[in-house]
């Protein structure tokens, strides 16, 4: 980003770094949690869950991407450490313990509320003041409500699945 470019924005733009790096970090780990959740997750509707979670995944990664790129165009360095994402993340990884499929979109569905709950922050930190990472976090931040309403859905769908056996 050009001179010109960063003195346009009217926020502290040091601040803005170090929130799209804590944000840069829960999307590393919220990639992770979602490629292995879906290996090893076991339970009705599995297969096709599963496709939809490594979808997921993948969209959690070209976040980071967005996010990689936009923290250099505003001078700054992207957490180059995996260590620092544990530190900097305040939504957290949750390993997939219990590999339950219920269990395992609970965890995502948590994730995904934190994240948008982050990137809803961020929108309104840059909003009238910084509009092409305002474009971006807007952009994420629709994925992730897309992603919050695929895992309601799927949750949904198990528990109907399980009253219709109930029932027979």
């Amino acid at each position: 980003m050009g001179k010109k470019g960063v003195e346009i924005l009217t926020l502290d733009v040091k601040s803005l770094i170090d929130v799209l790096n804590q944000a840069l970090s829960e999307e590393w780990l919220a990639y992770y949690q979602y490629w292995v959740g879906a290996r090893v997750m076991k339970g009705p509707m599995h297969d096709d869950i599963e496709k939809e979670l490594l979808v997921h995944a993948d969209e959690e990664l070209d976040h980071a991407r967005l996010l990689i790129e936009r923290i250099i165009q505003l001078g700054g360095t992207p957490v180059l450490s995996p260590e620092e994402w544990f530190k900097l993340a305040h939504c957290k990884y949750l390993p997939p313990l219990d590999p339950n499929i219920e269990a395992v979109l609970k965890q995502n569905l948590g994730s995904e509320r934190c994240a948008i709950q982050r990137y809803e922050d961020i929108a309104n930190f840059t909003n009238g003041k910084d509009y092409t990472t305002f474009n971006i976090v807007t952009h994420i931040l629709a994925e992730e409500l897309d992603h919050e309403e695929d895992i309601e859905s799927w949750l949904e769908d198990i528990r109907i699945f399980r009253e219709e056996i109930c029932k027979a």
